[in-house]
């Protein structure tokens, strides 16, 4: 007879002082909008681990069998071409949940999620992460709110795609990642904000569709206006507002070339 997973017990109510409403800050991570009394049901059901960087979370085709909360420290999303080409889709963070949609989807994982800085987290079976949302109605709305804002991260950057190319394609993915990074780290030294994820200048063009020297050849422009400084594997955003600025100006059109 198989034996069912421990259950998480139910919230109490939270009563007064409780945590706001996740609504009030969409940006937060999955871990930082769960109340107090939830966060201490799921630790209770998860186990810790450390990952070094470079050692993968959870692999590209593996079947599905737990979920992972990263506590702190970053790691990228990638997905292999049948070419066997690493495109990076995504990074994660502090409090984000990963390996989670094949899980909940009973299917193999489409993506390997891979550490690029020593993450400590919290690592989930997934029998016993359906009963704590089972036991925990409301905490179904979040995993629900982070897969659409996901897709709508997803849907944004391929617009960004087609409509910019060159430095402001990198400064629209260097906003976002600054906002990120803002979240989660002290300003830089000398002001600013230091991208948190150690993304190499290949990563980065993965992300954004381009070559490496394509980036590199946008960071020189961005360093030129005097909206980043850089160093190895290390990127800080002089002004976000600056930086924003930028990617939202209008691309020149490119001159046509005409045949006889």
């Amino acid at each position: 007879m198989r034996r069912s997973a421990p259950r998480a017990a139910p919230d109490p109510d939270p009563g007064p002082g409780s945590d706001p409403d996740p609504d009030s800050d969409p940006g937060r991570g999955f871990w930082d909008a769960l109340r107090p009394a939830e966060r201490a049901s799921l630790r209770a059901v998860a186990r810790p681990r450390r990952f070094p960087p470079r050692t993968p979370l959870c692999y590209q085709g593996d079947d599905s069998d737990h979920i992972i909360i990263i506590e702190s420290g970053w790691a990228k999303v990638t997905s292999t071409s049948e070419e066997g080409r690493e495109v990076v889709l995504a990074v994660r963070g502090p409090g984000d949940l990963v390996c989670e949609s094949a899980v909940l989807g009973r299917r193999e994982r489409s993506a390997t999620v891979a550490a690029l800085s020593p993450i400590p987290a919290l690592v989930v079976p997934a029998a016993r992460f359906t009963g704590f949302l089972d036991a925990h109605s409301r905490v179904w709305l979040l995993v629900s709110e982070t897969f659409v804002r996901r897709l709508d991260d997803a849907d944004r950057r391929l617009r960004a795609h087609v409509s910019a190319h060159g430095a402001r394609r990198l400064a629209i993915l260097l906003t976002e990642l600054a906002e990120l990074s803002a979240r989660h780290g002290a300003p830089a030294p000398g002001g600013g904000v230091a991208i948190g994820p150690p993304l190499s200048q290949e990563e980065l063009g993965s992300w954004m569709d381009a070559s490496r020297e394509t980036v590199a050849r946008a960071l020189g422009t961005l360093r030129a206006e005097g909206l980043v400084r850089t160093g190895r594997r290390r990127i800080t955003v002089v002004d976000v507002a600056r930086l924003r600025e930028f990617a939202r100006t209008p691309e020149r059109p490119r001159p046509t070339a005409f045949t006889m």
